[in-house]
């Protein structure tokens, strides 16, 4: 057996929803649903087991009078080993998750912060769905540690399914930032060390539609379910929610059919009740319980739960299905498990009929409880109902089918009887969290070994450790084009050597970029970050950061990266005083050469993993994933103590963006607003100067007020 003390850290990252570890109030709406209750019992399932110390759930802090303060609690503990950590990130209230992007970067380097003051660093990071995996991989490029992800669902196929539905790609766009999730999804394949699924379908069908799918890093780990929650009824159990039903149905003795989700048009409530509503047999036989949500008046939720709600109300009404279908305003989320027991009571059956399911933890819950299922062909349930034999498996859009698989189990005792039986023993089997805790770490017991984590000294000459702030900035353009601004700029930072650092983060090479810092007098940097983040210097002697060189070298495939591009027009490389260890340069012609998106989707089709980045429209770099001007600037902060709120980045092209993104205070100089940082202009933490060159710095020093309470030791 191994010490706890000497098992392993893990940090899930979580984001959007609301998150704690009790009442869940699933189903509030689209962003809190069954993920949150997964990554909840994940954390406490891994946390139980012998080889784990500690297991963090971060997720969004919310300050908000609308939702509850239990989310406003910087720290909550789950067990003895498992907690969860709230991390602050844009406004303090409720926000849905597609308002979260602009607001990740902020995330990442406040949860770097969090995890700098902890007494170790995770031996992995586990992200789940698109948000948070952007933020892993960032996570685990900085830290050097593996990271596993789990994706829930899939922008590329729900895309694919809104189209379908004939929404256009534009109000796809509008609705849900799809191109940023998407392109966040490829960066999490291509990074991601391990790619966890709930079942076979996802890695086959939904994974299949990206360029980075590898299957080879994929593996199957169905979630279990709580079996101390979800069990068959005992027959002395008082059900509270029972109550409600009386005021619904006219027939209590009557077996129910129950479908619980959330009021979304996905779940495919709808069409169960025109199948129930043209079924004589049905209504004859059963009556229909659908527990959707919570609601205290419909004309106030949201546009899409509201939609679904009314057209509930109208179908019910157009069949006339008064006293035989039930559909109550409120449920509690600890009353869920007696609500699938009373319905086992009743000798029911549970529907899931979402046009497609990724999973399906209520099939699990219902299984569980004894509650045979019927449930849709597209997704998780045909891996559930194989493993488990408890139910049959309908097309959700052909309402015969749905009827017929209903009154199959309804009218037959024995097959009733039988699917109960097998559902119950199914689940234990399959799907316990204790069984899912041991194949987890089956799958992971290697991972650490492969990394080297970042380490805790500091390399960087002694005279700069102990300096509160920082000034880094790119040469072209930002230092040079005014030489009188430069000169005042260089006053400046002389007054103030005491108490700030100054670095330079360029992409030319070292030796071009000391060349023009001599020709134009600039001050001699502290830091020099040069060849677009993939080499460090320190101080006058310009040390050299080994560390960072064999940090980035990590799956850094050069030769296979110029081999895929030799034959791509408009692609020319550039002399080779501009081609480093680390960097293959190119002259990119617009007219001739593919768009960006075409050359990194070529990449990822060969499974490439590096940064691609076009700068000035004419310059494309190739770079290791784990390089870039913003992760350089953040690996030299944690080496220098300096948080990122106290460094000034002034950038001005595509390759300083995550520089600029993010907790640092950042500055785009006057004579840089082009096209290349449009996307930045809405980000509130990035200023744009009206003066050019170092005087656009220097008033962003102003705008800061960077000097004041200077702290010199």
């Amino acid at each position: 057996m191994t010490d706890k003390k000497n098992g392993l850290y893990l940090v899930l990252i979580s984001i959007h929803g609301l998150i704690r570890g009790h009442d869940l109030e699933l189903g509030r709406d689209a962003d809190t649903g069954g993920q949150t209750k997964y990554v909840i019992d994940l954390a406490r399932a891994l946390a139980e087991h012998e080889d784990i110390e500690r297991v963090d759930l971060v997720t969004r802090r919310v300050i908000d009078e609308s939702v509850s303060d239990d989310y406003a609690a910087p720290l909550e503990q789950l067990s003895e080993c498992a907690r969860i950590v709230r991390i602050d990130a844009g406004p303090d209230e409720y926000i849905a998750k597609e308002q979260l992007w602009d607001h990740l970067d902020s995330y990442m380097d406040n949860l770097t912060n969090w995890l700098n003051e902890q007494p170790r660093m995770p031996d992995l990071v586990h992200s789940h769905y698109a948000d948070a995996g952007y933020v892993g991989v960032r996570l685990s490029n900085l830290l050097g540690v593996p990271l596993i992800h789990t994706g829930h669902s899939l922008g590329r196929d729900k895309r694919k399914r809104l189209l379908a539905q004939g929404v256009s790609k534009q109000q796809i766009e509008q609705a849900y930032n799809m191109e940023r999730r998407i392109d966040a999804e490829e960066e999490i394949l291509a990074n991601a060390d391990l790619v966890i699924t709930s079942t076979h379908n996802e890695i086959e069908v939904q994974y299949g539609l990206y360029n980075y799918y590898d299957p080879a890093r994929m593996a199957v780990i169905p979630p279990g379910t709580d079996l101390k929650q979800f069990h068959p009824p005992s027959g002395k159990e008082k059900i509270d929610f029972a109550s409600q039903l009386p005021c619904f149905l006219k027939q209590l003795d009557k077996p129910l059919i129950l479908a619980l989700s959330r009021p979304d048009e996905r779940k495919n409530i709808l069409t169960l009740i025109e199948a129930y509503g043209e079924s004589q047999d049905l209504q004859k036989y059963a009556n229909l319980l659908i527990v959707a949500g919570n609601r205290d008046d419909i004309r106030e939720m949201d546009s899409g739960a509201q939609s679904v709600l009314n057209n509930i109300l109208l179908l019910i009404d157009y069949y006339d299905l008064y006293g035989k279908v039930a559909v109550p305003k409120s449920h509690r989320a600890d009353e869920v498990p007696a609500i699938y027991r009373l319905v086992t009571e009743s000798h029911g059956v549970f529907i899931n009929p979402a046009l497609t399911e990724p999973f399906g933890l209520t099939l699990l819950e219902a299984a569980a409880s004894g509650l045979p299922v019927v449930a849709t062909e597209n997704g998780g349930p045909v891996d559930i109902i194989a493993n488990c034999h408890n139910g049959l498996l309908i097309d959700p859009l052909d309402k015969a089918q749905i009827s017929d698989a209903l009154l199959e189990l309804l009218n037959d005792a024995e097959a009733w009887s039988e699917a109960s039986i097998n559902g119950i023993d199914g689940v234990t089997r399959h799907y316990s969290w204790q069984a899912h805790a041991e194949s987890y770490l089956e799958k992971i017991h290697y991972l650490p070994d492969k990394y080297h984590p970042i380490p805790n000294e500091r390399p960087a000459p002694r005279q700069i450790r102990y300096r509160d702030r920082a000034i880094f900035s790119d040469l072209d353009q930002n230092l040079i084009g005014d030489p009188a601004a430069l000169k005042c700029f260089a006053e400046m930072i002389k007054d103030n050597r005491r108490c700030v650092t100054f670095g330079i983060a360029s992409g030319r090479r070292i030796d071009n970029a000391l060349s023009i810092i001599s020709k134009h007098n600039i001050p001699k940097p502290d830091i020099l970050i040069s060849s677009l983040g993939t080499r460090i210097h320190y101080g006058q002697n310009l040390t050299e950061d080994g560390f960072w060189a064999d940090h980035i070298d990590h799956d850094w495939s050069p030769i296979r990266a110029r081999r895929v591009l030799a034959a791509l027009p408009g692609l020319k490389l550039q002399p080779p005083i501009e081609q480093t260890q680390f960097k293959i340069s190119y002259y990119y012609d617009p007219k001739k050469a593919p768009p960006i998106e075409e050359i990194i989707s070529l990449l990822r089709q060969k499974d490439i993993t590096a940064n691609v980045l076009l700068s000035f429209g004419q310059f494309l770099d190739i770079i290791p994933s784990r390089a870039s001007k913003g992760q350089a600037l953040r690996y030299v902060a944690q080496r220098l103590d300096i948080p990122l709120e106290q460094i000034l980045v002034a950038g001005g092209s595509s390759a300083d963006e995550d520089m600029m993104r993010g907790n640092t205070l950042a500055v785009v100089v006057g004579n840089r607003h082009n096209e290349e940082l449009a996307q930045l202009a809405d980000q509130e933490s990035i200023y744009f100067a009206e003066q050019p060159h170092a005087s656009g710095i220097m008033e962003a020093i102003d705008h800061y007020d960077f000097f004041d309470a200077c702290r010199v030791p």
